[in-house]
């Protein structure tokens, strides 16, 4: 059937005002852009680096790729896990054990679920600078470090040798470690990840004493001065031994070194459920050792914001994240 040219008008104009009407709500069912209809993914990110550089890996593709809103919680780990029960918390990308939390939130309540590992090997341990090493060989044996306990001296350990921790919130056996060992130290903490590397590289270059809690994965290890003069680890009771005190039912009981950690991932049991293309991201994403402390590098060394970080990060790696994308 022929059209009058006034017709034509009218219908190409209909057609016109209906593709504004599906492009103003979101440009339909395929378009990664659109968050309006998705619920936001609530992501714990606690205070170190590491976790803030899972963290915006994950929002970048959330919101790029999937069409997520996000919101990010700074929250202090263990602490973060209360929010599985109250509704407020979808995600925690990092887990240092927390059996305790575990056996709370996951086999008792049953409001998470574990969603895997991420990949990272996780470390925490006692360390001095490497030049204390070389100057006293037996330092890094516990049962000498009374012997050295004086030089440890500061204003805030007074008559006693200072141990020094980064950030209050952490995993931390150390005060316990310290009593049951009976050793003459006392632990300071420095307030903050970024404190303790400053003191950590300080120690190393001015070569004054420090005893200090230290972990991996963690950029510093990579770059200069701890590269090229590497923080030496204490050698405590292996994590292993017979006598070895379980923490998780007795953490004032500690006494032996820190286990190795298989860290891995949280969330709620509703997210579990319901979280759709969101939750499959999370529950694919595994990355490496390398992968994160590259990241975090970007964000504390060369001063990027995380978003920015993120975007060069999955930029430079789609070989690494394409796997973690869910079935489209």
């Amino acid at each position: 059937m022929r059209m009058t040219s006034a017709r034509i008008w009218r219908t190409t104009a209909t057609m016109l005002v209906v593709a504004l009407f599906i492009a103003a709500c979101g440009g339909g069912a395929g378009a990664s852009s659109d968050t309006g209809s998705k619920d936001p993914v609530r992501i714990s990110v606690n205070p170190w680096t590491g976790s803030r550089a899972n963290a915006a890996v994950i929002e970048y593709l959330l919101k790029e790729k999937l069409g997520y809103p996000v919101e990010l919680k700074n929250l202090d780990e263990g602490v973060d896990w209360q929010g599985f029960e109250t509704g407020e918390l979808d995600a925690i990308l990092e887990v240092w054990g927390h059996d305790a939390e575990r056996k709370t939130y996951i086999d008792e309540k049953k409001v998470a679920q574990d969603a895997g590992q991420m990949g990272v090997k996780g470390t925490i341990g006692w360390y001095v600078p490497g030049w204390m090493a070389k100057d006293h060989p037996d330092i890094t044996d516990w049962n000498n470090l009374n012997n050295y306990a004086d030089l440890f001296k500061t204003s805030e350990s007074g008559d006693k040798g200072q141990f020094l921790l980064g950030d209050p919130s952490y995993v931390s056996n150390d005060e316990a470690l310290i009593k049951n060992l009976g050793l003459d130290f006392k632990v300071v903490t420095g307030g903050s990840e970024a404190a303790l590397i400053e003191s950590l590289k300080q120690a190393t270059t001015q070569k004054t004493p420090l005893l200090a809690y230290f972990y991996d994965p963690q950029w510093a290890w990579s770059q200069e001065p701890l590269k090229s003069d590497p923080l030496v680890k204490i050698n405590l009771p292996p994590a292993d031994g017979a006598d070895c005190v379980d923490v998780a039912t007795d953490p004032e009981g500690a006494n032996c070194d820190y286990p190795a950690y298989d860290l891995y991932k949280a969330v709620s049991t509703d997210f579990a459920q319901n979280g759709g293309a969101a939750y499959d991201l999370i529950k694919n994403f595994t990355w490496t050792n390398l992968d994160q402390s590259t990241m975090a590098e970007l964000i504390d060394n060369q001063g990027m914001t995380p978003e920015d970080a993120a975007a060069k990060w999955v930029a430079d790696n789609e070989a690494i994240w394409s796997k973690w994308m869910p079935a489209q």
